[in-house]
């Protein structure tokens, strides 16, 4: 169920009805997830609702959750699952770039995260991150799927099956196939540096 004892007892508070508890359990997880379905869908409004749909899901199936995953790797794959979803849905194009800067959750709201504050960046930086962005832009929903969990949140090849329900290979090869379109893309930006 996890490693953390905290989490443990809130979880079958929540499993029992207890939304007090389910309310925290959100507050623990909700800027992960958060940060995660952005990084895939690449909008702040759609990853806002994401979260909220993350956390409607989650409450719904909870007690369906076994344990054999932990609380955070099952969270990461309904959310995931979630964006891959919207993404087919309306073809999404991200609109923002790749961070949404430094975000801060107050710890007293509930599900909705709260903006981030508008980063400033140099000339040269911004037309990296540009380049970088729309290079992001052209991979699949499953594609950047697996960027963000392996580059950003630096999960291993197993804690990424498991997000998302498949087969080490699959990882491997969306990974491998993720990445020389990313270096394909930016082979020019790269020789410039």
């Amino acid at each position: 169920m996890g490693d953390d004892p905290e989490e443990a007892k809130l979880l079958v508070r929540a499993r029992d009805g207890d939304t007090v508890a389910f309310d925290n359990l959100i507050t623990l997880h909700r800027e992960r997830i958060y940060m995660h379905t952005f990084q895939i869908v690449r909008d702040e409004e759609d990853a806002l609702d994401l979260t909220q749909e993350t956390f409607i899901r989650a409450w719904r199936s909870l007690a369906g959750f076994d344990g054999t995953a932990t609380l955070s790797s099952w969270l990461h794959r309904i959310a995931t699952n979630a964006a891959i979803d919207l993404c087919r849905r309306r073809r999404i194009r991200p609109q923002t770039e790749i961070g949404p800067g430094s975000m801060k959750i107050d710890p007293a709201s509930r599900t909705t995260p709260s903006k981030p504050e508008a980063p400033g960046a140099s000339i040269d930086r911004a037309v990296i991150r540009r380049r970088v962005e729309e290079a992001f832009s052209a991979l699949s929903p499953e594609h950047r799927a697996v960027i963000v969990l392996k580059e950003i949140e630096d999960l291993s090849y197993e804690e990424i099956a498991r997000h998302l329900g498949c087969s080490l290979g699959t990882v491997m090869s969306r990974l491998f196939y993720a990445r020389k379109k990313l270096q394909t893309l930016l082979r020019d930006l790269h020789e410039e540096l």
